[in-house]
């Protein structure tokens, strides 16, 4: 398995808390000593983990010009999550809330919808694995903790799993601008699927057609779309809306 490094609080932190063994060496700044960092440090130690600490030149050259806030976590890297796992997830969830990004390729994007999914309560995030960004640090750190609560599934055929989700009772509802169905319009409480799209190409072609219904966000103002984790939020926290809507 390979190594990686991770970026910041909410990452080492994240990590630390669920997966320690994971740990093979912290990177900190020299001379730093506060209520944020000091506790991670010792944590860290209290697993026997290496801590090295390092002039901040040193730090941002390991960081390659990432933010890291003073803290830098060389870690084996997670395992990754398949079909066979989101048949489990699927399986075992009365009703199963999914998020499918369709050609996102920025990870700062997929940090954004990482932590959105987290926080609306999405079971998991299906990816293509090829043309789509990457679990990274970058993806980590802007996640915010939420890449180690919510599995990010890669798939080889995107069709294919979201004609298997479908058969599943899965409702797959995809994202587009040329749709007259408001987001806030659809009946989204059930079993479900959200399937956004790459910034400015939207979905592929084949994906558009493996949905079930089509929905667009309604803009009001000058701009004619939104960047897609902005949507990608958007469109998760309506789906917990209603289901809470439906729950009262």
């Amino acid at each position: 398995m390979s190594n990686e490094l991770i970026f910041g609080f909410h990452s080492v932190e994240a990590i630390l808390a669920k997966e320690p063994e994971r740990f093979l060496e912290i990177y900190a700044l020299k001379g730093r000593d506060d209520k944020r960092l000091t506790p991670i440090i010792n944590e860290a130690r209290k697993f026997g983990i290496s801590v090295q600490f390092m002039q901040r030149k040193a730090l941002d050259n390991k960081a390659k010009d990432e933010k890291h806030q003073g803290i830098i976590a060389n870690v084996k890297a997670a395992p990754t999550f398949n079909e066979k796992d989101l048949d489990v997830i699927i399986a075992r969830e009365d009703t199963p809330f999914l998020l499918v990004l369709d050609g996102i390729t920025d990870p700062h994007n997929l940090g954004a919808c990482l932590r959105s999914a987290d926080a609306a309560g999405v079971h998991a995030i299906i990816v293509p694995k090829d043309k789509s960004a990457k679990l990274n640090g970058t993806a980590r750190k802007v996640a915010c903790g939420a890449a180690e609560t919510v599995p990010l599934i890669q798939v080889t055929n995107l069709a294919r799993t979201l004609r298997e989700i479908k058969d599943a009772g899965v409702w797959v509802v995809g994202t587009a601008g040329e749709t007259d169905t408001h987001v806030f319009d659809a009946n989204l409480t059930g079993p479900m699927a959200i399937v956004m799209g790459a910034e400015g190409e939207g979905m592929r072609r084949l994906t558009r057609e493996h949905c079930d219904v089509l929905v667009k966000i309604p803009m009001a103002g000058s701009v004619s779309s939104l960047n897609v984790s902005v949507a990608t939020g958007i469109c998760l926290f309506e789906v917990l809306r209603q289901r809470n809507a439906t729950q009262a």
